[in-house]
C-alpha cells in the first residue's frame, strides 16, 4: 500500500480537530455557556444550584451538565446523594489555546495566499 500512507502529524491533528469540536459543540448552547460561567464562580455546585440559578428544570440541566462532562470541560464527583460539578479549567485553557492556533493557522494560510498572488501579480 505504497500510496496510502497517513502523514506522521495526522493522528495528532486528528485529535486536536475532535477535541475541538467536542469543545465547540459544547459551548454551542446558550444555557451550557451559563453554566460554564455559574460553575466558575465556585469549587464545585450540585445540579440543583444551577437549576436555581438558570430557572430551567432540572432535567434540562442535568442533560446540559452531560454533554459538559462528556466534552471534557466539567468534572463530576459523587458527594453523598448529589453529585458536585466543577470547571476542568486545564481542559477549558487547552480549547482556548487550540482554538487559537487554529485561527492563527487561516489567517497566515490566508495572508500568504494573498501575498503569493500579489507577488505573481507583480512578476507578470
Amino acid at each position: 500500500m505504497k500510496g496510502s500512507a497517513m502523514p506522521r502529524t495526522m493522528p495528532d491533528t486528528c485529535c486536536a480537530h475532535h477535541a475541538i469540536t467536542r469543545g465547540v459543540s459544547a459551548l454551542s448552547h446558550p444555557a451550557r455557556i451559563e453554566i460554564l460561567k455559574h460553575l466558575s464562580g465556585y469549587d464545585a455546585c450540585c445540579c440543583k444550584d444551577v437549576v436555581r440559578h438558570l430557572h430551567l428544570a432540572q432535567s434540562t440541566v442535568s442533560q446540559h451538565l452531560k454533554v459538559l462532562v462528556d466534552a471534557g470541560l466539567v468534572h463530576v464527583r459523587p458527594q453523598r446523594q448529589s453529585s458536585r460539578y466543577e470547571v476542568d479549567t486545564e481542559a477549558l485553557q487547552s480549547l482556548t489555546e487550540a482554538l487559537a492556533h487554529l485561527t492563527q493557522t487561516c489567517i497566515d494560510a490566508k495572508k500568504s495566499r494573498k501575498s503569493n498572488h500579489e507577488a505573481e501579480a507583480n512578476d507578470q
